[in-house]
């Protein structure tokens, strides 16, 4: 079995108790009702298979997003972006800054994900109450008929999206079934 370094003992004797750095957590628990999370997770597979952590948006940038609404104010992006303690969100945007409407482009991506963002957290807040209010769902109400029923249609959507793509893609009997 291998020996963890950190764990075997100096040169001095003593033992090495430095933890590994904690790896960045920040979490919104929308359950599942917005596209945050699959952002999240597209976004950072990018940014660690490119080795571009502060190049390209996500989690770590959303939270200091955040903070410097907290610090600065609400819609006060040029705020937030001069503010040396919020660097971070200006670096996706670095290679974009020769472009003439560069500000304007910029601003309307970071109103756009904190949009995102804050409904995933007025979600997350609703959930709580209803936890906390100790309140379920009741499976006969028409709402839930209506659920069931948007699933369907969700499918059926796939369902055509992915025959369409097979039709374009040459294949006969997807394009007969598509027509009929």
């Amino acid at each position: 079995a291998e020996k963890d370094p950190k764990l075997e003992p100096r040169a001095n004797g003593r033992r090495d108790d430095r933890a590994e750095k904690p790896r960045f957590m920040f979490n919104i628990a929308d359950g599942g009702f917005t596209e945050l999370h699959t952002l999240w997770q597209n976004e950072e597979r990018a940014a660690i298979s490119s080795g571009k952590l502060n190049e390209i948006w996500h989690r770590r940038h959303d939270y200091w997003l955040l903070a410097g609404i907290v610090l600065h104010g609400y819609a006060r992006w040029t705020d937030i972006q001069n503010d040396g303690a919020f660097g971070v969100i200006n670096e996706p945007f670095k290679g974009e800054a020769s472009k003439g409407n560069f500000l304007e482009m910029k601003n309307k991506f970071l109103a756009r994900r904190f949009k995102e963002v804050e409904q995933a957290l007025v979600i997350e807040e609703q959930l709580r109450r209803a936890a906390y209010l100790n309140m379920t769902q009741d499976p006969s109400h028409p709402a839930m008929a209506l659920n069931t029923r948007f699933a369907e249609v969700e499918c059926l959507a796939e369902s055509h999206q992915h025959l369409s793509k097979e039709s374009l893609a040459g294949n006969k009997p997807a394009n007969a079934v598509l027509h009929k």
